[in-house]
């Protein structure tokens, strides 16, 4: 089984947490939201690999002005793919609070859609099992 080292930004702006929407035909939760944030790469530190996820899938016009570790959590999950081969991965979770001084966001293909969302709202997002556990630990659900 696979191994991965998931780095995974929290991110605020104003009062409103950033969730994004997998597509239906790939990832750990296809269709549901969560947070974005991907896997930690050979050599790289965990800052700078997580402000290169925070880049390449919500762009380069995001400023994050603030990263502090928040929390971590492993399990196992599997992950679909569009070709619709799929794989287990042993995933721990390394989860930061991170401020966003603006919310100008560019997805990539790893989601289609996104929201800037209040607490006491995200009952109205189907949320996926990791991000609604972080953001029961969080107080925010």
């Amino acid at each position: 089984m696979k191994q991965r080292v998931i780095l995974c930004p929290l991110i605020e702006n104003d009062g409103a947490w950033l969730l994004c929407r997998m597509p239906e035909d790939r990832g750990v939760f296809p269709g549901q939201w969560g947070l974005s944030g991907g896997g930690l790469e050979p050599g790289e530190s965990i800052e700078a690999g997580l402000r290169r996820e925070i880049r390449e899938e919500l762009g380069d016009r995001l400023e994050i002005d603030e990263v502090t570790p928040w929390s971590f959590r492993d399990d196992t999950r599997w992950k679909s793919y569009a070709d619709g081969s799929t794989e287990e991965i042993y995933m721990i979770y390394l989860i930061f609070d991170c401020h966003a001084t603006n919310r100008e966001i560019t997805l990539n293909a790893e989601f289609d859609d996104h929201a800037w969302v209040r607490p006491g709202n995200f009952g109205l997002y189907d949320l996926n099992q990791a991000t609604r556990i972080t953001l029961a630990q969080k107080g925010l659900v």
